[in-house]
C-alpha cells in the first residue's frame, strides 16, 4: 500500500480527475461553439482555421478515457495504469498547447484572410446560392453591409443601388432595400467579422493553454504516485 504523504497525492489525483472531466466538457463546448461559428462563415474562412476547434473537441472526448485510467490506477495503486495515465495526459497537454497557440497566432491573420475572401465572394453573390446565404447570414448576424460599407454593393452591381435585403433590418427580399433607404446599415462587415473571429481565436488560445498548464500539474502528481507505488513493490 502507498503510505505517508503519497496517500495525499493519491486523493489529489482523484480531485484532478474530476477537474479533468470538467475541463473536457469545457473543451467540447468551446470547440463546438467555435466550429459552429466557422461553419456559418465557411466561405469566408480558410479550411485550416477549423483545425484548432476540431482538436479541442477530440481532446475533450479523449479526456474522459484518460480520467478512467487515472481513477482506476489510483484506486488499485496500479503502477502501469498510472504511467499510462501520465503519458496520455502529457500527450493531451501537448495537443492542447498546440491548439491554443495555433488558435491565438492565427487570429493575427484574420484581416488578410477576410480581405481576400470577402472581396472575391462579393462578385459571386448573385450567381452562387451558397455564397449568397453566407453573406446574408454574415450581414444579419454581424449587423453590417458590404465589405467596407453599402457602397461596395453598388460597385458590384455596376451602379445599381439595390442592396441585399440584409443590409436593411426587417426588410423583405423584394428589392426595396436601396442605398438611399433610411435604415441601411453603414457598418463594415470586414471590421465586424474581424472582431468576432479574433475574439473566438482568443477563446481557443485561452482555453487550450490555460487547461493544458493546469493539467501539467496532474502529470507531476501522477508521476509522484507511480514512483511511490514502484518503491512499495520493490521493498516488498
Amino acid at each position: 500500500m502507498v503510505s505517508g504523504g503519497m496517500t495525499c497525492v493519491k486523493y489529489l489525483i482523484f480531485l484532478f480527475n474530476l477537474l479533468f472531466v470538467i475541463s473536457g466538457i469545457t473543451l467540447l463546448v468551446v470547440g463546438g461553439t467555435v466550429l459552429l461559428f466557422y461553419a456559418h462563415y465557411s466561405n469566408f474562412v480558410y479550411p485550416s482555421y477549423q483545425s484548432a476547434p476540431i482538436v479541442l473537441i477530440i481532446v475533450g472526448i479523449i479526456i474522459f478515457v484518460i480520467a478512467f485510467f487515472g481513477c482506476c490506477g489510483a484506486v488499485k495503486e496500479n503502477h502501469c495504469m498510472i504511467i499510462t495515465f501520465s503519458i496520455f495526459l502529457l500527450v493531451i497537454v501537448t495537443l492542447e498547447l498546440a491548439a491554443g497557440i495555433v488558435g491565438y497566432i492565427r487570429r493575427n491573420d484574420v484581416e488578410v484572410m477576410l480581405e481576400n475572401k470577402l472581396n472575391s465572394t462579393m462578385y459571386q453573390y448573385n450567381t452562387d446560392m451558397k455564397i449568397r446565404n453566407s453573406w446574408d447570414i454574415a450581414q444579419h448576424e454581424a449587423v453590417c453591409c458590404g465589405m467596407t460599407g453599402p457602397e461596395d454593393w453598388v460597385k458590384i452591381n455596376n451602379g445599381n443601388k439595390t442592396l441585399p435585403h440584409t443590409c436593411c433590418p426587417d426588410t423583405p427580399d423584394d428589392g426595396s432595400c436601396k442605398l438611399g433607404s433610411p435604415n441601411v446599415i453603414q457598418d463594415s462587415c470586414m471590421v465586424k467579422l474581424k472582431e468576432m473571429m479574433q475574439q473566438y481565436g482568443a477563446y481557443i488560445g485561452a482555453v487550450g493553454i490555460g487547461i493544458a498548464l493546469s493539467q501539467f500539474i496532474g502529470v507531476i502528481f501522477a508521476c509522484c504516485l507511480a514512483r511511490s507505488i514502484r518503491r512499495e513493490y520493490e521493498t516488498v
